[in-house]
């Protein structure tokens, strides 16, 4: 048996870290939406009020779905931006609220999630090419023909 390609192997562990971020996102999303206990008890303990819900809700839910369909690389971009963004915060905020690694190591370990979906993109849904190649040199010209 045959070990798969590598960049078979990138595809799945793209899928599935974006798989699991998303569907993370968009129940996340849906939990502040419907303010749940559970949201509702971390929220206030670590400071922040109840409306709070309903914005990052709103987001949440669209961000899940930008970054499984195809195509709209930038909008894929700043979902993944507010990914970060939220699990990023929401692990400081635990932190900040004195909590020890049961209240921040999950957002922590979504933050890194996302970061690893992000990375792993195939070409087609990356903001002009790989993440991790380099730009293409500019040809600077003068803007007057040398004579």
């Amino acid at each position: 048996m045959t070990a798969p390609a590598p960049s078979r192997l990138r595809l799945v562990a793209y899928w599935l870290t974006t798989l699991l971020i998303a569907s993370e996102m968009a129940l996340g999303g849906y939990w502040d939406l419907a303010r749940i206990q559970l949201v509702r008890t971390i929220m206030l303990h670590i400071g922040y009020p109840l409306y709070t819900l309903s914005i990052l809700g709103c987001w949440k839910i669209p961000g899940a779905i930008a970054i499984v369909i195809p195509r709209f690389t930038r909008l894929k971009e700043w979902a993944y931006a507010g990914m970060f963004f939220n699990y990023s915060g929401a692990a400081a905020s635990h932190l900040l609220a004195g909590d020890g690694p049961r209240g921040w190591a999950g957002p922590a370990v979504f933050a890194l999630i996302g970061l690893a979906s992000w990375a792993l993109r195939p070409p087609s849904r990356v903001l002009g090419g790989s993440p991790f190649s380099s730009p293409n040199p500019v040809q600077s010209r003068s803007p007057h023909p040398s004579s």
